[in-house]
């Protein structure tokens, strides 16, 4: 029996580790935290439960198709609730509810601009077309080769690589409030709207076609449920075994150190940052230069709270978007201009208000997110100066007092994601999906000068997000599978 280690614990790593065992390899990973989830991990304190990370519940389908392949259901292990409202946006003058199908959302877009749901239909229309493209096709390849991306359809569609998010969007919409509304999702990707291919509208799709959803409990459900099926599988896992060197003999990878301790493999796959990663190595065997990571576009970084209020919150909903600034603005100073924001969008989530097991009776758990550039100073001050500006804002647009009613509270920023999760930068969510950074142009699945060496997660293929995570994991675990039967 071939043995794998897996080096970290997140979505990409899981996933990997699951296909392996179920492909007969023996798997263990090695987690430098306490508790498994890499960034999907969780907070309990009193009696609030805070999802550290990834908060929103999108491609259904991506998850349901994971766990189809060990012949098990998402609902074997957690229960999805459908949010509606999706989610609010709050203008400086006006706010706008995501409804849970077309028909509600497009109301929405009428009392917004008159005609404008007749252009909605066609953009959601478009865009579904293009996620059955990429996700049945396009992230299922393991960029190794241009080629991939050459397919019969997508030849049809080689100028949405050429044209943007924002340009197919401003062409069709000409209120700023629903331009803004149809160029958040692509945020999850990471990247401006303004430099991310009109391809990717199929967020669009995943967000007005397929919906917001919760699983109850919180989005650490799902890693307790990708948990027990490695378990089941075989797979051992070592949590507070921070990995320490990555092992090479004669350019073909023989294990881990971690520890003080050898741990002897076949093959090795890092889900952890691909940077650091790659430092595990001696320097002779490293892809990537530190120049070459200096250079690539990162996805933001960002500022959290994890907040308890003693009391229900009134005028949100489960998910809220502060969209009262300017976008364009604060999209700038993290992308092209780094810096702190000087008046920052931000996104609160009360995953309380649709599921009563996140916080105590009569009382409300928040999380609060603000995106900025990786690689800012973090200091306690500036926290505080954030949290202050967040809070003023919040009360100002949802016409409350919150202050007096918070109860417990903790911040997480640049400096805990270098510290917890060796982040480069301490970037949030990997690579940016920019035309320069897809599938091919990322950084490799497979290691081109250490043998038996993998990657997966955020920084590589397909790119950020949850649904990418697992279908990154699937891709390199195939990618093994055949090199074995070889």
């Amino acid at each position: 029996m071939k043995k794998a280690i897996v080096i970290g614990s997140g979505f990409s790593s899981l996933s990997a580790s699951c296909y392996l065992a179920k492909a007969g390899f023996e798997v263990e990973i090695f987690e430098k935290n306490d508790t498994v989830g890499g960034r999907a991990r969780q907070l309990v304190k009193n009696g609030f439960t805070f999802d550290i990370g990834p908060s929103w519940y999108w491609m259904p389908d991506i998850f349901d198709k994971f766990f189809n392949d060990f012949g098990k259901k998402t609902s074997d292990y957690y229960h999805l609730d459908k949010l509606n409202p999706a989610y609010k946006i709050f203008f400086e003058d006006d706010t706008l509810t995501i409804g849970d199908c077309m028909d509600t959302i497009c109301e929405e877009f009428e009392r917004i601009e008159s005609g404008s749901s007749e252009h909605l239909r066609s953009f959601i229309g478009q865009a579904q077309e293009n996620y059955d493209i990429a996700i049945n096709k396009v992230v299922l390849r393991p960029g190794l080769s241009p080629l991939e991306l050459v397919t019969k359809e997508t030849v049809l569609r080689v100028d949405q690589f050429f044209k943007t998010i924002s340009q197919e969007v401003r062409k069709r919409f000409k209120n700023p409030k629903l331009v803004s509304t149809l160029e958040f999702p692509v945020l999850f990707l990471g990247a401006k709207p303004s430099n991310t291919p009109s391809f990717y509208n199929f967020m669009n799709f995943a967000d007005f076609g397929l919906g917001t959803w919760h699983p109850r409990g919180g989005m650490y459900e799902i890693i307790k449920a990708m948990k027990s099926l490695a378990e089941e599988l075989g797979v051992k896992i070592h949590t507070q075994s921070p990995v320490t060197h990555i092992l090479v003999s004669e350019g073909e990878v023989i294990g881990i150190r971690s520890q003080g301790k050898n741990q002897i493999s076949d093959y090795v796959i890092s889900g952890a940052d691909y940077h650091h990663s790659e430092t595990l190595l001696d320097q002779k065997y490293r892809q990537y230069s530190e120049e070459y990571w200096e250079n690539k576009t990162y996805a933001p970084s960002s500022l959290l709270f994890y907040i308890g209020f003693n009391k229900k919150l009134e005028n949100i909903e489960h998910h809220n978007l502060f969209f009262d600034t300017d976008f364009e603005k604060h999209a700038q100073e993290i992308y092209d201009n780094p810096q702190w924001p000087s008046n920052p969008l931000f996104y609160a989530n009360f995953p309380s208000v649709t599921d009563g097991s996140m916080a105590p009776k009569d009382s409300e758990t928040g999380f609060f997110l603000v995106p900025i550039a990786p690689g800012l100073e973090d200091t306690p001050e500036l926290r505080n100066q954030y949290f202050d500006i967040v809070m003023d804002r919040f009360e100002k647009l949802t016409h409350q007092q919150i202050k007096n009613a918070i109860v417990f509270k903790e911040s997480f920023c640049v400096n805990d994601f270098v510290e917890q999760y060796n982040s480069y930068k301490g970037n949030a969510y990997g690579l940016a999906n920019t035309l320069r950074q897809t599938a091919f142009l990322r950084p490799n699945l497979k290691s081109s000068k250490v043998k038996n060496l993998f990657f997966t997660g955020q920084l590589t293929v397909p790119g950020p997000g949850v649904p990418p995570s697992l279908i990154s994991g699937k891709l390199v675990a195939d990618l093994i599978t055949k090199e074995v039967k070889r």
